[in-house]
């Protein structure tokens, strides 16, 4: 860049070292910048190299304390700062405020730890001639021991549009501020895009899911940009594998437990009807949305599983075929060859989602794990929404954003994890 001569002479406005407990970049007042035409905003930016001074965190060489936030003070009245930008080398921007009167520029988000950092200040004299700097320092290692995992969830596949995204903690994270950190580092991107939000289940738990159901046929990533990132006392953000799963078609079931019929839509179409039985009195099937967990070709169901004394008039011991579970207390839509019968007409199980064998047979090869099951007119309970599978979307969208730390709610009450048990037939 061209340095452009001072009005007030070669030594006017040269910033001044600021000795504050911050890392400070003072910023001269600037300089007229007039070309020949004498209008200061055609100039170009002159170099404020000789106006940039370091204090207070920053050491010899450019290592600035990762612990303490990132500031840019202009130091003369007269000029002002008008915008920064600060990127690591990872891509990762700093977050900043920008006072109103341009006097002072303050991160708000931590620093990374042992990570260079490249810094661009723009400012502007009195006379509106804008300056600008570009500079880089390093931030020092963390004196902290305990370096946060996250693993993310499920597996790289393909699902079907009701599968949320998890991200797990190796330690909890308990307090708001903190979790606000974490979250913001989280980084989800879907195409199509959608609007959606991380909530956390509990200290070391989010989920993630959009307003309504993922797109079909939708590619999404998750990473998190955490690595290095103080999160509290001796807390640091660590390593973390990205993920990136697809949507197949939109595939969603609904049970009418007082029609006892279920019908199956793909992509907004009705492809199948099928008569079903589903809970009797005494062991209702739960109504609420429900996501496909799994489907197992086999499963032996016993009734002492879900506390049926074994030799009573309710106990069971059987293998049953084609099972899709939906919940991990044993609740599936699965083979009932000994209710036919009662198909279509009534509810004779024990919580289960029954029909003939070839239906289930069709069932299991047309659905996949995250495509969604929806139970109506039971007598049972709601399916509670974390715990016992994935009960995401039996939260209003309201309820959901209250679960995130990036929002002005108070997080939803997840209650107590269902108390995980084998099958019901």
């Amino acid at each position: 860049m061209r340095h452009t001569e001072s009005p007030r002479g070669a030594g006017a406005g040269r910033s001044r070292v600021v000795g504050c407990a911050l890392l400070a970049i003072t910023l001269g007042a600037g300089v007229t910048g007039c070309t020949s035409d004498g209008d200061p905003l055609s100039a170009e930016p002159y170099d404020a190299t000789d106006r940039i001074s370091f204090g207070g965190s920053v050491e010899a060489g450019g290592t600035a304390d990762p612990d303490k936030p990132l500031e840019v003070v202009a130091e003369d009245p007269a000029g002002r700062v008008t915008d920064v930008t600060a990127v690591d080398a990872s891509g990762r921007h700093l977050a900043g405020e920008l006072a109103a009167d341009g006097s002072r520029w303050h991160s708000t988000s931590p620093l990374a730890a042992d990570t260079r950092y490249t810094v661009r200040v723009s400012t502007e004299d009195e006379d509106g001639a804008p300056g600008r700097r570009v500079l880089t320092l390093t931030t020092g290692k963390p004196t902290t021991s305990k370096r946060l995992a996250v693993t993310f969830g499920p597996p790289a596949g393909t699902y079907g549009v009701g599968q949320p995204l998890t991200a797990e903690l190796d330690a909890p994270v308990a307090d708001r501020a903190r979790r606000a950190v974490v979250e913001r580092a989280l980084k989800v991107e879907s195409t199509p895009a959608v609007t959606g939000t991380w909530h956390w289940v509990d200290d070391k738990k989010l989920h993630y899911r959009p307003k309504d159901y993922w797109p079909a046929h939708a590619t999404i990533s998750v990473r998190s940009a955490l690595e290095g990132v103080a999160i509290g006392d001796r807390l640091r953000g660590g390593t973390a594998e990205p993920l990136t799963i697809r949507t197949g078609d939109r595939v969603t079931a609904v049970t009418d437990a007082a029609a006892h019929r279920l019908t199956v839509h793909r992509n907004g179409e009705v492809i199948k009807e099928i008569p079903v039985t589903t809970g009797k009195p005494g062991f209702e099937t739960r109504n609420g949305v429900k996501v496909v967990l799994a489907r197992e070709r086999l499963v032996r169901m016993r009734s002492t599983t879900v506390g049926i004394a074994e030799g009573s008039a309710e106990s069971y011991d059987m293998d049953v075929h084609f099972a899709t579970r939906v919940t991990w207390s044993g609740e599936y839509l699965h083979a009932a060859p000994w209710s036919v019968g009662s198909q279509g007409s009534a509810n004779v199980s024990h919580g289960c989602v029954g029909m003939n064998t070839t239906n289930a047979e069709w069932f299991f090869g047309t659905v996949r794990a995250g495509d969604v099951v929806e139970v109506v007119n039971s007598a049972g309970d709601t399916m509670e929404p974390f715990g016992n599978g994935y009960g995401d979307w039996n939260l209003d969208w309201t309820e959901w954003r209250a679960g995130s730390a990036l929002t002005s709610g108070t997080a939803a009450d997840p209650g107590e994890s269902a108390r995980l048990r084998p099958a019901a037939v």
